[in-house]
């Protein structure tokens, strides 16, 4: 072997060597990123808390603003959070079931590679656009069918939220029954079963665990929503049930302060960031909870 070969080979070893090394400094970006939120969250919440019990945190009087004994209960919040996201859910999980069904059992192959993009393309919409259109489209057309429904309310956000999800739902429900072995569906036919039955009563049974990650999944882009709810919610404070009230959610409070309305270093400034770990808590147990499903339901073929 030449002294040129020799010394390509050492130049192809420490490449070797090298690579792994950037590569794991490239997975670890996401890692470390993740951490630093979490402790910048969790530091400055801290204060927060340090200031203000958790039995004022956890009641309905939300007056962060006031200039003598501002209170500071969450409540409220995290009530139009839940309120607009299930809202949403009911929305986008039967349309986006339905539609993945269609896809995944009554499509051909050919259409489905055309009509798929289609329906994605909804979720590069931006946000905003959405807002406005739930504020300026969705709430007019609501409020001649419900006289009740106030200008700001949480049906209409929740309703488009839930149109914005419905790519989320389709597409990770579509993927998962597309997995489904083809001799699964053959046997159902060869049983005599119809098309609809195979759909319902095979298929998605079986892609059962994938179906519910992405009902997760689209739950915790609902409960992360910040500009819909912010333009057509309202920033009511109320801890109400009534969905044709203006509600606030956690992302919108979060809006609504960082708009300068609180002085950095006071205790409606570190509010934000209590409100920010609540928000980060929710979404961590919303994913949590799909993983623990996807594991107990998940089925190899």
């Amino acid at each position: 072997m030449t002294e040129l070969n020799i010394k390509k080979q050492k130049k192809i070893l420490d490449i070797e060597n090298i690579i792994p090394a950037f590569l794991f400094l490239i997975a670890s970006v996401s890692v470390l990123t993740s951490i630093g939120i979490v402790i910048t969250l969790v530091v400055d919440a801290s204060h927060f808390f340090a200031e203000v019990p958790l039995s004022e945190v956890f009641s309905t009087e939300l007056a962060p603003l006031k200039a003598k004994n501002p209170s500071f209960g969450f409540l409220p919040l995290i009530m139009g959070t839940i309120v607009t996201s299930i809202i949403a859910m009911l929305v986008a999980a039967p349309l986006g079931l339905c539609s993945a069904m269609f896809l995944s059992e009554f499509m051909s192959p050919q259409k489905r590679r055309v009509i798929k993009p289609i329906i994605e393309v909804l979720a590069g919409i931006p946000t905003i656009v959405y807002g406005f259109f739930a504020y300026n489209t969705v709430t007019p057309l609501l409020m001649k069918l419900v006289p009740s429904l106030e200008a700001k309310n949480a049906l209409s956000p929740g309703i488009v939220m839930g149109i914005m999800i419905i790519p989320i739902v389709t597409s990770l429900s579509e993927d998962a029954m597309s997995a489904v072995p083809e001799a699964i569906r053959q046997g159902a036919y060869g049983l005599g079963s119809t098309k609809l039955e195979v759909a319902t009563k095979v298929i998605v049974p079986a892609a059962i665990s994938g179906i519910v990650a992405a009902f997760v999944l689209a739950i915790s882009r609902a409960i992360g929503e910040t500009m819909i709810v912010t333009i057509a919610s309202g920033s009511a404070k109320n801890f109400t049930l009534d969905v044709t009230m203006p509600m606030q959610t956690m992302t919108a409070y979060i809006v609504e302060f960082t708009s300068g309305d609180a002085g950095s270093g006071t205790v409606g400034y570190y509010s934000l960031y209590a409100v920010g770990l609540i928000l980060f808590i929710f979404t961590l147990l919303t994913n949590l909870f799909a993983k623990y499903i996807t594991k107990k339901y998940r089925r190899e073929y």
